[in-house]
């Protein structure tokens, strides 16, 4: 039986689930059907994360002759203990990591863990400033997992995250790609990947927007499935199929979703966040023998 040989491992919000979407595309990689399984990363918690690994290496059953087999869980570069399992698992693996300004990435991993019920403060510096009794299991909403992902400032504090896996793997198994790049020229940073994967980088895959911003129109019709309550969970086991069900939860989930760009963030607070995060940014670009100083300074583009 195959197994993954290569993983897409984070960052959250950073253009992650389009590279998925590309790498799936390539005739010579062969990827799930599901994205963010986390199998590896056992220091985090979720109830939808896949820990049996007989369920786990069955999604890859589907895999033949393709040079390359992977998977993608943007919580494993957070992770304390992915890196490692990972290494133990599959020592010679291929680990890609896209990274993306840490302010704008908290700051739409707040808007999408409200997307999905999983965040009940609405206003972003009212969630910051949570983080601290959160980190004591305080003020948490109904459905929290994974409770690192509410922890916002820890989340993009990116430089002993990659350097885990830089020194795990080393630096010729680990490909970096900075979301300003993706988002550029994203066709170029494709054929990078798909040149560091060792398969055709001049495959054509199909570019488009993938993951856009979205907000519900509704939090209380929201929280009808996200998670479902016990009593529409056993209602809707009694009359329909899962796969039924799963149809009808995303069909009523787009009908409540409203998409476009996400409100700009606040001057002062970005400057702030910008201040905080400067200290880390300075030790990533150090790590990566690139600059990224414009992140504690620039102005984001509209999503």
């Amino acid at each position: 039986m195959r197994k993954p040989d290569f993983f897409l491992v984070g960052a959250p919000k950073s253009g992650t689930t389009a590279m998925y979407n590309f790498l799936a595309q390539h005739s010579e990689i062969y990827m799930p059907a599901r994205k963010e399984i986390h199998y590896f990363g056992t220091d985090l918690y979720s109830p939808h994360y896949s820990r049996d690994q007989k369920k786990y290496l069955d999604l890859f059953a589907g895999a033949s002759d393709e040079k390359r087999v992977g998977e993608a869980s943007v919580w494993y570069l957070y992770s304390k203990l992915a890196s490692s399992e990972i290494k133990e698992f599959s020592p010679q693996a291929g680990i890609i990591m896209m990274l993306r300004n840490p302010v704008d990435m908290i700051y739409a991993l707040h808007s999408h863990r409200l997307y999905i019920n999983s965040e009940d403060i609405e206003d972003f510096g009212a969630a910051l400033n949570a983080e601290a009794d959160r980190k004591q299991g305080l003020r948490l909403p109904a459905n929290p997992y994974p409770v690192a992902g509410l922890l916002y400032r820890d989340v993009g504090q990116y430089a002993a995250q990659v350097k885990r896996y830089l020194d795990d793997f080393g630096r010729e198994q680990v490909k970096i790609i900075i979301y300003d790049d993706f988002k550029a020229d994203a066709a170029r940073a494709c054929r990078e990947v798909f040149s560091f994967l060792g398969v055709l980088p001049t495959f054509p895959v199909e570019i488009s927007v993938i993951n856009a911003s979205k907000k519900t129109r509704s939090r209380m019709l929201a929280s009808l499935v996200d998670p479902p309550p016990p009593i529409v969970s056993k209602l809707g086991r009694a009359l329909t199929s899962a796969e039924k069900r799963q149809k009808l939860f995303r069909t009523f989930r787009e009908l409540n979703t409203e998409h476009g760009p996400r409100r700009p963030l606040s001057a002062s607070l970005r400057r702030q966040l910008q201040e905080e995060f400067r200290p880390d940014v300075e030790c990533l670009s150090e790590l990566l023998d690139r600059d990224l100083s414009h992140w504690s300074r620039d102005t984001p583009a509209a999503d």
